[in-house]
């Protein structure tokens, strides 16, 4: 993560809290949350990359695992400290893990890897850190939906209203406004990137998921009822073989 990378989130920390965590967000509780969980059970030693202030963390902690958060942001971290719940947290960057070799039996990145430039270097060090036979899972907002200038159309000539897809293969770079004053970084990538470097690391692709919208998120936008046929998110998970 570049240092303007880390500025951003450390600057916008409390944003993300206030609208994301500690049940503020419905695509988290019914959706993410249960996601993981299934993903991720039977999992005792787990690490969480870019935790944040620690939900999934502390979820994953009240189900038995022995979870440790890190990421690079101290705002979100002292926030995940206050919040305590179990886990243990670290200082730190998905490129360079501060970690032992294989010291984990479970790896979870959720709503990471699309803010992370050295992406082929953070896959890798999730395979250095993962156990022979460990779980991953890779949470990302759904890169077709996320690809440049894609967008819901409102077109009240035709009566029509549908989703508009950017340029989908194409990496892309770039700062998105996502409310006043709330600009981060997001990179786009195809989902092939980031299964070729899973296979390339090591991992065994054995889930896809594409879940429809969660019914809470869709009550809070009746205005875009019809996005329940488009996937907000993509969850895959994985083994690592060796």
């Amino acid at each position: 993560m570049s240092r303007n990378e880390f500025e951003a989130w450390e600057t916008h920390a409390q944003w993300w809290q206030d609208g994301h965590t500690d049940g503020a967000d419905p695509e988290y509780v019914e959706q993410i949350v249960p996601i993981v969980r299934t993903a991720l059970e039977g999992s005792r030693v787990v690490l969480d990359i870019g935790a944040g202030e620690g939900q999934l963390a502390r979820d994953l902690t009240e189900r038995g695992a022995q979870v440790t958060g890190v990421d690079p942001s101290v705002a979100q971290l002292r926030t995940a400290l206050q919040r305590a719940g179990g886990p243990t947290y670290a200082l730190g960057a998905a490129a360079a893990l501060p970690f032992a070799d294989v010291a984990f039996d479970g790896v979870l990145a959720c709503l990471v890897f699309e803010h992370i430039t050295e992406m082929e270097a953070a896959m890798a060090e999730i395979g250095r850190v993962l156990q022979p036979g460990g779980r991953f899972v890779l949470v990302l907002n759904h890169p077709l939906m996320q690809s440049p200038d894609s967008g819901w159309i409102d077109d009240y000539i035709l009566e029509e209203q549908y989703w508009r897809i950017g340029p989908y293969l194409p990496v892309d770079i770039r700062e998105e406004t996502l409310d006043k004053g709330v600009t981060l970084p997001f990179v786009h990538r195809p989902t092939s990137a980031y299964l070729n470097a899973m296979f390339a690391n090591g991992f065994v692709v054995d889930g896809f998921d594409e879940p429809a919208p969660a019914a809470g998120f869709l009550e809070r936008a009746p205005e875009y009822a019809d996005q329940s046929a488009y996937p907000r998110i993509l969850a895959i998970t994985a083994r690592k073989e060796r």
